[in-house]
C-alpha cells in the first residue's frame, strides 16, 4: 500500500469513528463462548449452531451436483429454447467430468445429463404445462386491462 491510500484508509476510519459506527458493536461486553479443549475450528461450529452460514456451501461438489441432477426438472422448465437445454445439459456434464478428474477415487459420482435425454424430457415438461398455460395467460390479460397507471397525470393526446 502506498502512504496515499494509507492516508486514505485512515482518514475513513477517523470518519466512522466520528459518526459512531464502532460505538456499540454487538456482542460487546459479552464473554466469547468457547469450548473448554482448544479446538482450531471453534467458530465454524458455533457460526453452524447460530445458523449463520449456508449448509450447502460446505458440501463436497458431488453432493451439490446431484442435487442439481435431482432437481433439473424445475430448471429445464425455465428453459426457453432445446439449443439452451442441450447446453445446460453439457455444461453440467462438463461440471460432473471436472469433479471426477478432481477425485479420481471417490466413491460417490454425479450422474451425466445427455443432451438428447435433457431434450426430450423438456419437451414432456413443456406439453404438461402447455395444458395449464392458457389460463393463466387469460389471467395476466385480465390484469394488465385493470392495472391503473402510477402516475396520475398523463399525456395528453
Amino acid at each position: 500500500m502506498s502512504s496515499r491510500d494509507d492516508a486514505r484508509v485512515q482518514s475513513e476510519l477517523e470518519q466512522a469513528i466520528a459518526r459512531g459506527d464502532f460505538d456499540d458493536p454487538p456482542g460487546a461486553g459479552k464473554p466469547l463462548d468457547l469450548p473448554a479443549s482448544p479446538d482450531p475450528d471453534w467458530w465454524i461450529r458455533q457460526r453452524l449452531a447460530e445458523d449463520d452460514v449456508d449448509r450447502d456451501a460446505l458440501l463436497p461438489v458431488v453432493m451439490l451436483l446431484r442435487r442439481e441432477y435431482e432437481r433439473r426438472d424445475d430448471t429445464l422448465v425455465e428453459l426457453r429454447s432445446e439449443q439452451a437445454v442441450r447446453e445446460f445439459a453439457a455444461e453440467f456434464t462438463q461440471r460432473v467430468h471436472e469433479d471426477r478428474r478432481a477425485n479420481p477415487l471417490a466413491r460417490m459420482m454425479a450422474p451425466e445429463m445427455d443432451p438428447e435425454d435433457a431434450v426430450e424430457r423438456w419437451r414432456e415438461l413443456r406439453a404438461a404445462t402447455a395444458d395449464r398455460e392458457p389460463a393463466r395467460a387469460e389471467t395476466v390479460v385480465e390484469v394488465r386491462r385493470t392495472r391503473r397507471r402510477w402516475w396520475p397525470f398523463g399525456r395528453r393526446g
